[in-house]
């Protein structure tokens, strides 16, 4: 009888102490999302007393989830080592999630049809931090073409893509996103200076589009337009890129009503 009642106090005690390991777990698990939410959400790097105060957690808490983040890639650190930005695990979660089932196959669809009709190479791109991420991408049957897998990066002062993201934002986030730009020389048309990117996101937003003009590879051309949420919120671009010995800018720019058309099927799919 005492056995028995010993064991059933040892039960006890063993599936209390199960419960608090997973309740800490789960608080632990439901923190991090915060945290990693908050980053997201925020779209720049917070340092670790921020981060505390806005999830209201113990500094040394926010310490302990931003180091186990960090070593599993979700986290990493900003030019400044006490500020964070999201990771490159977190990046991979983004892209595989867009990128998942059903709405993929329809968006490829959409480019398949476009490259079908237009007879180059399309792609369905986003923007994350300041590059430009290729989410799909379908090439045209030639022999000569410039292959870019999704989940690529490209910049954003030379690419049709890129330069378009800068053009749609608010004009104060665009001059001061600019002013921090990198702007290396990729050829001989690249736009290195701030003056002349800003320039050019001004006529690119009152004309609608956006165009590379040999300015990321010597001897290939793009137009891009926005893709926009029901709100006119651009989320992502859909651009078609050729080299000039088949399609000159001016053929390309020919293609926008084509190119339009699949960003108004692509919105639904956003």
């Amino acid at each position: 009888m005492r056995k028995s009642r010993m064991s059933a106090s040892v039960e006890a005690i063993n599936s209390a102490a199960s419960f608090d390991a997973d309740a800490r777990t789960s608080s632990s698990a439901e923190r991090s999302l915060r945290l990693l939410s908050l980053l997201a959400n925020e779209g720049r790097a917070l340092p670790l007393a921020e981060l505390a105060s806005r999830l209201a957690l113990p500094k040394g808490t926010a310490h302990r989830l931003s180091m186990q983040l960090l070593a599993s890639g979700f986290l990493t650190r900003d030019v400044d080592e006490r500020s964070f930005v999201v990771g490159p695990a977190l990046r991979q979660l983004a892209f595989d999630t867009l990128n998942h089932g059903v709405v993929r196959g329809l968006r490829h669809e959409v480019l398949a049809q476009l490259v079908q009709q237009i007879g180059e190479t399309c792609n369905f791109t986003t923007l994350d931090g300041t590059q430009v991420l290729y989410l799909d991408r379908v090439e045209a049957q030639w022999p000569l073409r410039l292959t870019l897998d999704a989940g690529a990066y490209v910049p954003m002062h030379c690419t049709a893509s890129g330069k378009l993201f800068l053009a749609q934002m608010p004009q104060p986030a665009r001059d001061a996103l600019i002013a921090q730009l990198p702007l290396p020389r990729m050829t001989r048309n690249t736009i290195v200076s701030a003056e002349g990117l800003r320039a050019e996101c001004d006529r690119i937003a009152e004309q609608g589009y956006a165009c590379d003009r040999e300015e990321f590879i010597a001897g290939l051309i793009a137009v891009a337009v926005p893709v926009q949420r029901a709100d006119g919120v651009g989320r992502a671009a859909i651009a078609v890129h050729a080299p000039v010995a088949r399609m000159t800018l001016e053929g390309a720019v020919a293609q926008l009503a084509a190119l339009q058309v699949a960003a108004t099927r692509m919105r639904e799919l956003l």
